[in-house]
């Protein structure tokens, strides 16, 4: 075993995903944003959101020169369309991997798949988080916190990790 005892059990081992959650979503917001280039990004998705919202103009209106225009720029909206994509890969394709070996040769053996935490339930009771739901909790609002501070929006860096 790897981790001290007391951090295998609740609530050693809530700390210890929250750590490791909020590391991983550090890391993962420093690749993001050491790797895309926000404001290229933000100026094709601006020029895409544009071409939506005249083609729905134009089919709502049935403006034929709108749709004209709307239709000559198609394949210049697709092109930026894979691009955005292509831009949303990239660092995902550096911390995906390693993300999946640290999960299943270290958290999985360390701490079991079992309940991390509980939460109260509805009727009183208690629900009990399994190590994956808890650790998507504690990685949503460790990522909330880490995006904010290093001014990366949310969502842009792929499965938070």
């Amino acid at each position: 075993m790897l981790l001290p005892n007391w951090l295998t059990i609740p609530p050693g081992s809530t700390i210890f995903i929250l750590c490791f959650s909020a590391l991983i979503t550090l890391v993962t917001s420093l690749v993001n944003r050491l790797l895309v280039d926000r404001k290229q990004l933000n100026g094709w998705q601006r020029e895409i959101r544009e071409w939506t919202n005249d083609s729905k103009k134009a089919q709502r209106t049935g403006d034929k020169k709108l749709l004209a225009k709307v239709q000559k720029q198609q394949s210049r909206i697709m092109q930026l369309q894979g691009k955005v994509f292509k831009q949303s890969l990239k660092p995902m394709v550096v911390y995906f991997v390693p993300f999946m070996l640290l999960w299943q040769w270290f958290l999985i053996p360390e701490l079991g798949a079992g309940t991390m935490a509980y939460f109260p339930g509805l009727s009183g009771g208690y629900i009990e988080l399994p190590l994956f739901l808890w650790y998507l909790i504690c990685s949503f609002a460790s990522g909330t916190l880490i995006s904010r501070a290093l001014g990366v929006p949310m969502g842009t860096s792929g499965v938070q990790g």
